[in-house]
């Protein structure tokens, strides 16, 4: 039974990162090029940082959707539910990178990420609802996303 579990979870968390690396498809090629070309404000992080917080936030996602995912048998409506709003805002995860990174578009990405800021914060009070460390588990998402909306601004704002 402990080994299901696992594989339950593991399955989570590669879906999370598979997510992940969709987006990066668009995003590495353009970090050299386009995007070091951009007007960005003090406040931006190098480059370097992205991949790991990124990569540390994929998992919290994968492992939160799969504690919500357990408590199916008890809450099949309610899980359900939930990991259709979770399904939501990762694929407006990898939609983002497509329009900022992919059609060089920091509009259409401020637009996106408005977007996924709101469904994160409904899946974490969904997930909450369900599994309260599955709620919490997506704070650290949630305040990257936030970070990310007023850098993706300020990007917008200084490259007209």
């Amino acid at each position: 039974m402990q080994l299901r579990k696992a594989a339950a979870a593991a399955v989570f968390v590669l879906v999370c990162l598979l997510a992940g690396g969709i987006g990066s498809i668009f995003t590495a090629p353009e970090i050299p090029t386009w995007y070091a070309a951009l007007n960005k404000p003090d406040f931006s992080p190098p480059n370097w940082v992205f991949a790991p917080v990124w990569t540390t936030l994929y998992i919290l996602m994968g492992i939160a959707a799969y504690l919500v995912y357990e408590k199916g048998a008890k809450k099949k409506g309610e899980v359900d539910a939930a990991l259709a709003v979770f399904e939501v805002q990762l694929a407006l995860n990898m939609a983002w990178s497509f329009l900022f990174f992919g059609l060089h578009s920091p509009l259409y990405g401020l637009i996106c990420i408005a977007a996924l800021w709101i469904v994160i914060a409904l899946t974490m009070v969904k997930f909450y609802g369900i599994s309260r460390p599955a709620g919490l588990l997506l704070a650290p998402y949630l305040l990257w996303v936030s970070f990310a909306s007023v850098l993706n601004l300020f990007v917008w704002m200084l490259n007209p």
